[in-house]
Formats: structure tokens, C-alpha cells, sequence
């Protein structure tokens, strides 16, 4: 498998509001193999730019479990295990979303499909990866 691979996914999900009503949304998911730990979640909001945030892989499967994450991002499995609920804090307000449980766990598989959990040392070029950081381009 070649380092630029990518797993994509949409996703219907559900803001909890403070009167507890949900209000339905849609989020764009993506992982990329050259950035093995990661998933992008991209939320879409009325017409605006969608809000982006950056998940650990880890985070997100641990969560499918059982409590997980600290700060600004934290995921547990719903009551009614058939969602996850994963809460985000900024400076700009605090979120909480209910994300159907099957077509996460789906997404999660294929990028275990795409990198093994073990192996994303593999398609991370350290040389690549320090010089950005020591020499911003």
C-alpha cells in the first residue's frame, strides 16, 4: 500500500443543544495514510466554511468503549449503544455531538484496513516530517 492513500466517509450526526433537542448536521471524515494518527472531522454548518477538527485515530476507537480524552476533546459510548457522543471545548464554546456508532466503526475499520494499528511509524517520513519542523517552508 502506497503512503497517499486516503479513507473518506460522510457522516450524519446530531448536535446537542442545551434543551437537549438535536439538531441533524453533516460531517465530512478523513484519514489520510502519510498522517497515520490522525482523522480529520469536518463539520458543516448552514453555508458557512466547514469547522474542522484534528481526532487521534486511538481516541476515537477507545471511545467505541469506554470513556476516553481530557481537554478539549472527550468520547464515550452512548446509552443506547448505537451512538458516541463526543464533546469538544474551544475559547469560542463548548459542543457535544451524537455520532451513529455502525458507520464511525465502519470508517474506523477501513483505516485499520489502510494502516494496521501498530504500523503508522511506517508511512511517517521522519526526514520529511523534521525538516518542516526545523525549516518552515
Amino acid at each position: 500500500m502506497n503512503s497517499s492513500t486516503t479513507v473518506s466517509a460522510q457522516l450524519g450526526l446530531r448536535l446537542v443543544v442545551p434543551d437537549r433537542t438535536t439538531v441533524p448536521l453533516l460531517a465530512g471524515l478523513e484519514y489520510a495514510a502519510d498522517d497515520p494518527y490522525a482523522i480529520r472531522m469536518a463539520f458543516y454548518v448552514g453555508d458557512d466554511e466547514p469547522v474542522e477538527w484534528i481526532f487521534a485515530r486511538e481516541l476515537l476507537t477507545v471511545g467505541i468503549v469506554r470513556r476516553v480524552g481530557d481537554g478539549d476533546v472527550e468520547v464515550w459510548p452512548a446509552d443506547d449503544d448505537a451512538s458516541l457522543n463526543i464533546a469538544l471545548s474551544s475559547p469560542f464554546g463548548d459542543a457535544l455531538f451524537e455520532v451513529p456508532l455502525s458507520p464511525l466503526a465502519d470508517f474506523l475499520h477501513r483505516t485499520y484496513q489502510a494502516v494496521p494499528a501498530g504500523e503508522e511509524s511506517e508511512f511517517i517520513d521522519i526526514d520529511a516530517e523534521l525538516e518542516n519542523l526545523l525549516w518552515p517552508s
